[in-house]
């Protein structure tokens, strides 16, 4: 029979082989932007199939939530412009993953105040009539925001989040079982790891940047100028001065100069995808 120290210096040991041990994974190609970092996923990472079934719920339960509110869809012109930018980007998602054209891609407008959009594993979209409004956007500052958004599904940033938050709930864990074994006070531990990876975690900046990058080349594919991305984001940068905090959207992302000065870069290099797509 072992101590109940054994017993848990034995499960501490378990739980940091999980949590440390990792896979390289290669979501997409690189594309004319040149993303190719390999990710590190955690052995303790849902798989795909998982994230993906996790977001049809998830999604569902958003639609649910905002359609008793009557905050789905209630514009139809709004509603048509935004599914038809998304037309136009996702058959080039195929350029950086072969499957993403196959996703059950839905895309919705949920009527809020919120500068916000975003895109779940699997291709589940959302764009806030907020980010329409007050911010004026042209369809090609539109396109900007629906390719960065799809750009964190198909580089499934999502799950590179919900490993490490599962690594976090593992290492509490432990601490929660030391303090049972030795106490015998129980405590409750934190679940909806997704609902947490998807609204609450942040993406790193390596995440954002990764994004900005195949959303201007998802975009100039799909014939939308991709400068537009710029002024987009200059466009962020005053809503957020105006209003003395960045919107919930920006609260995790990288400053305003660095972004547009690596927007602008990226722009430039995507310019013939534009260009010949425009032809």
């Amino acid at each position: 029979m072992f101590s109940p120290l054994t017993r848990c210096l034995w499960i501490t040991g378990v739980v940091v082989a999980l949590t440390t041990g990792c896979q390289t994974v290669q979501t997409t190609r690189g594309g004319t932007v040149g993303v190719d970092r390999k990710q590190q996923m955690s052995m303790l990472t849902p798989s795909p199939q998982q994230v993906d079934q996790a977001a049809r719920q998830q999604y569902a339960q958003v639609l649910q939530a905002a359609g008793e509110k009557g905050a789905v869809n209630n514009d139809p012109r709004q509603v048509a412009r935004v599914q038809a930018i998304a037309q136009r980007l996702v058959p080039h998602t195929a350029v950086f993953r072969d499957d993403a054209v196959r996703w059950q891609w839905e895309v919705n407008v949920l009527e809020s105040d919120q500068v916000n959009a975003w895109c779940m594993p699997g291709g589940k979209i959302a764009v806030y009539s907020g980010l329409i409004e007050r911010l004026n956007v042209t369809d090609d500052e539109l396109a900007a925001v629906m390719g960065h958004e799809i750009a964190h599904a198909l580089r499934e940033h999502a799950r590179e989040r919900m490993g490490r938050a599962q690594a976090t709930g593992a290492a509490a864990a432990i601490a929660e079982l030391g303090v049972e074994i030795f106490t015998g006070v129980r405590l409750g531990g934190v679940s909806n790891t997704f609902g947490q990876a998807m609204f609450v975690l942040p993406n790193s900046r390596e995440n954002e940047q990764e994004s900005d990058r195949i959303g201007v080349e998802l975009a100039a594919r799909a014939g939308y100028d991709p400068r537009a991305a710029v002024t987009l984001w200059q466009k962020m940068a005053k809503e957020s001065t105006s209003r003395g905090a960045p919107p919930q959207w920006l609260s995790t992302h990288p400053s305003h100069d660095t972004r547009i000065r690596d927007l602008q870069d990226y722009a430039q290099r995507v310019m013939p995808l534009y260009e010949k797509a425009r032809r």
